[in-house]
């Protein structure tokens, strides 16, 4: 069994909604990322590793965005949260808030395992 992934919806508010909401029952990690971008592909690397290590029963829900193919939303959650949009960039969701965002050379299996 695989960590649960979730679809955002298209309006950026809608999605903070649904990633707040979603939060409630355990972490939610959001990976922004560019599929053109060598440090995108060397952080989702090491995104996958720390995954990898996991339990995949621990609750934790997953969502990737392309920042090319979903740029409207790529940066609108990092407009409606009030942070800078980067790529690579995480988000991490708890209790219904965003407890921890970070980018590029801080995307690390050790960073992932400190703040998720």
């Amino acid at each position: 069994m695989a960590h649960d992934h979730i679809t955002l919806p298209d309006d950026p508010a809608a999605a903070v909604a649904m990633l707040k909401a979603a939060s409630a029952d355990g972490p939610v990690v959001v990976f922004k990322k560019s599929p053109i971008c060598p440090v995108s592909t060397m952080a989702e690397g090491e995104f996958q590793s720390w995954l990898g290590g996991r339990d995949t029963a621990d609750g934790l829900k997953i969502v990737y965005v392309d920042v090319i193919a979903q740029r409207a939303l790529a940066r609108g959650l990092t407009a409606e949260l009030g942070i800078a949009h980067q790529s690579p960039q995480v988000l991490v969701f708890k209790d219904g808030e965003l407890a921890w965002h970070e980018s590029h050379g801080q995307l690390t299996q050790d960073t992932f395992a400190r703040e998720v």
